[in-house]
């Protein structure tokens, strides 16, 4: 959400920076995300200055073209060839000394240099209104008037001044903070000053002359609709002020009329719309739902297909507007439009949500209905917005306000104790400061005792309808920062009791940190367009977006979608680790597994003058794979090739053949171009529940060095190519469950001299006594025992 700082000013008096407002904000849960300085017109007229137009001769060389001698304040009159039909002697114009930066209403910015033209020297440029971004007209330049001064900077005397603007990430929660009144209404509570809210008292009705009915069917949909109507209006361009402070928070200048429902909305908060009251059929208004399939075409020209549950603001025969949501294109605000039917109403959030989310649309009405606004600013909006369209367009309130409210929203009655507050805030902040700060925040104090006050909370706080919720508040203007921290922790952690989960994921996230990887948390919530099977997803049924219309059923896209995050800022060598859960339904179930993710890509090694850069591969993931298992004393587990829809090849780690303890491997390129990956990723799936479970049955014991040394032998063996390495190592596992400590293959050799079919393996095997000293006997009998099973049990012949 964008807020300007001058516009929050005309709600509070305060003297503090806009650097000082961004903490404050951020403080009290309006987290600032950026705060930068704006200019409502684009370049701000840095550089333009007024001048003087002295003299203005035919150019001797060109007949639309006109040599000018310009005063702009300095010690020499500047020579400026001009083009523009009406530049004259006497006149005061704006002018682009050379250097300056001039930013067009339409086309790139571009710098004024001194150059020649067709002969005569030119040093600078006499402006029209679309050179500089002031305007749309380029049929001459701009001429000011008599009394501007020569040689001021022209962006005082077009009164521009800057601005700064706050990008807010507001949470869902945060209805109430929609607006610059919103945003406004926390500073102040947090200052302890008032807030000025718009001034109305200036409304009147003028006459009744164009009184139109309203008929409210869905009243559970639409519990409150105001309207009035003005005529007489004249639909032109908005006036100076009112499109820059649109332009400062991003919003574009339509018309007068469209642009003082989007002023008020951004204000108050509360979504306005205006139809042309001449084309409401049989002069009536009716808040309704239409028979499902009706067809309707909204104001971006597309024709959609209403459900029988979209409320929809309608005239005698047919509708109008999707109300809360978007507008009609037969209905809205024209160039010819005289007479305005101008709408505030509160809707259902659920209902207005729901329909959103039907059609695609999201608009910055939707955005507040689906939150929730204030039902009892309503009519306060409308007053606003109908003076301002009297300020900017003319026009006369032509009938009395219809307010249709039949069951208003009442204020949240809450209890709260002052133990209580002590006790979640965790000190004892004072009865006074307590009450200081409920005042502060708008809710109603209506009785106190010794034990604790029974409060009204305003119904614009949606969210605030419990004990916890209101000393949630308290804390947030009270100030997170001032709650001191003890320098004492009265626990003693090494004999906390903690979950086994919990302490087998800590040893793990130290040993993958260690390894210089960083950790990600991602949303569980994922795009259907990932899911390996729709028909086993976990669909979200009210999804917020199709983005998120789904339950994860991999931690593998959520990773690449960081991965190319990272990438596209220019940081591409990265190391990730995730802890998180997939879902699924099938038949008939829903179930939740716990997995680890591992991410590897780009670069081990930077290049460096003495060294190449060492680009991640398989097997940099497979010994951060092989040393986790390791610090977990998990060894039970054969080596199979990977079986995965997400890897291109890979292995995975089966325990006892049956449970998939862990599938690695590189990813496969459809995957990563789903998700916008540009460089290899190699990925690794850990099934956190299977490994939870033998973490349970492993008993780490320290033990002494051996003080006696171990021995390796090395075999060369031709096998099968369909034997793997795996099978090999459980071979000698089983001839030799004592003495053998290390199996480990150090070359693989496929090519045109081994016969066909076949492949050579050279294994290493370290054996060592803990006991005695190895003698060669022993050693030779052990060989032996392996060369003769690795032949009977996988046809393996020894090469001498």
């Amino acid at each position: 959400m964008k807020i300007s700082y001058n516009w929050l000013k005309e709600f509070i008096s305060t003297d503090k920076t806009p650097e000082e407002i961004s903490h404050i904000l951020t403080g009290i849960g309006l987290e600032v995300e950026s705060l930068e300085k704006v200019q409502a017109i684009p370049g701000g007229l840095e550089g333009l200055v007024i001048g003087y137009v002295q003299d203005a001769q035919q150019h001797p060389n060109a007949d639309r073209l006109r040599v000018t001698k310009v005063d702009v304040g300095g010690p020499e009159v500047l020579q400026i060839v001009c083009g523009a039909p009406n530049v004259a002697a006497g006149q005061k114009v704006v002018v682009a000394t050379v250097g300056t930066t001039v930013h067009p209403t339409h086309g790139e910015p571009f710098k004024i240099n001194k150059s020649k033209i067709r002969g005569e020297v030119s040093e600078g440029m006499i402006c029209s209104e679309d050179e500089v971004g002031l305007g749309e007209s380029h049929a001459g330049i701009m001429e000011l008037d008599a009394d501007a001064q020569v040689g001021s900077l022209a962006k005082e005397y077009f009164k521009l001044n800057d601005d700064y603007l706050f990008e807010i990430g507001l949470t869902p929660n945060r209805a109430d903070a929609t607006s610059h009144l919103g945003t406004a209404r926390d500073i102040a509570a947090f200052l302890r000053i008032a807030v000025q809210k718009p001034d109305i008292s200036a409304f009147q009705v003028n006459n009744q002359d164009r009184t139109i009915p309203v008929t409210v069917e869905a009243q559970s949909a639409c519990p409150r609709y105001a309207s009035l109507t003005i005529s007489g209006v004249t639909v032109q361009e908005s006036p100076k002020w009112l499109k820059e402070r649109l332009a400062v928070i991003g919003v574009r200048a339509i018309n007068n009329i469209v642009d003082v429902t989007n002023y008020v909305l951004h204000e108050l908060g509360q979504p306005l719309h205006a139809f042309d009251a001449d084309a409401i059929q049989g002069n009536k208004v009716l808040v309704k739902t239409y028979p499902e399939g009706t067809t309707f075409t909204t104001l971006d020209e597309v024709e959609r297909k209403l459900s029988a549950d979209d409320l929809m603001i309608g005239n005698a025969e047919a509708p109008m507007c999707i109300a809360g949501v978007f507008g009609g294109a037969e209905s809205g605000v024209k160039e010819t439009t005289t007479a305005v039917f101008l709408e505030s109403a509160y809707f259902n959030p659920v209902s207005v949500r729901k329909t959103s989310k039907r059609h695609g649309l999201k608009t910055d009405a939707s955005f507040r209905f689906e939150r929730g606004v204030d039902p009892n600013i309503t009519v306060f909006a409308l007053k606003r917005a109908a003076l301002l369209i009297q300020e900017v367009a003319g026009g006369q309130i032509s009938s009395n306000i219809s307010d249709i409210y039949t069951s208003p929203v009442d204020p949240f009655a809450v209890e709260i104790t002052y133990r209580n507050v002590n006790r979640l805030i965790g000190k004892s902040i004072g009865q006074d400061t307590i009450k200081e700060i409920i005042r502060a925040l708008d809710i109603d104090i209506i009785r106190e005792s010794p034990e604790g006050l029974s409060l009204k909370v305003p119904p614009y706080r949606v969210d605030v309808i419990r004990e916890v919720d209101v000393i949630e508040e308290i804390l947030r203007i009270y100030g997170y920062n001032n709650i001191e921290i003890p320098t004492q922790i009265r626990a003693s952690l090494n004999n906390s009791v903690r979950p086994e989960k919990d302490t087998v994921q800590n040893a793990i996230a130290e040993l993958l940190t260690g390894n210089g990887f960083n950790e990600i948390l991602s949303n569980s919530l994922t795009s259907s367009s990932y899911a390996g099977s729709l028909d086993s997803a976990v669909k979200i049924l009210n999804p917020l977006s199709s983005d998120l219309d789904i339950m994860r059923q991999t931690l593998l896209y959520s990773g690449l979608e960081a991965v190319a995050y990272n990438q596209n800022r220019r940081n591409a060598d990265l190391k990730f680790y995730e802890f998180g859960k997939t879902y699924f339904y099938e038949e008939g179930k829903f179930s939740e597994n716990h997995h680890l993710a591992l991410f590897i890509t780009g670069n081990q090694q930077q290049e460096q003058w003495n060294q190449k850069a060492n680009s991640s591969s398989f097997y940099h993931l497979k010994a951060v794979v092989d040393g986790l298992l390791e610090r977990l004393n998990i060894k039970d587990f054969t080596n199979d090739e990977v079986i995965s829809q997400e890897l291109v090849y890979g292995l995975q780690y089966n325990y006892k053949g049956s449970k998939t303890l862990v599938k690695f491997g590189a990813v496969l390129p459809d995957a990563l171009k789903l998700t916008g990956v540009e460089k290899e990723v190699f990925y690794a799936d850990f099934n956190f529940d299977v490994l939870l479970s033998l973490v349970r049955k492993n008993k780490i014991v320290n033990k002494e060095i051996s003080k006696f040394p171990a021995v390796r032998r090395d075999l060369s063996m031709l096998v099968d190519k369909a034997i793997t390495f795996g099978q090999l190592k459980q071979i000698a596992q089983k001839t030799e469950r004592k003495l053998l400590t290390d199996v480990n293959v150090f070359d693989v050799y496929q090519g045109d001299k081994l016969p066909a079919g076949k492949k050579s393996y050279a294994l290493s095997f370290v054996l060592q006594d803990e006991e005695k000293t190895l003698t060669d006997k022993a050693i030779d009998a052990i060989m032996q025992k392996l060369i003769h099973n690795f032949g009977k049990e996988a046809g393996a012949e020894v090469r001498k």
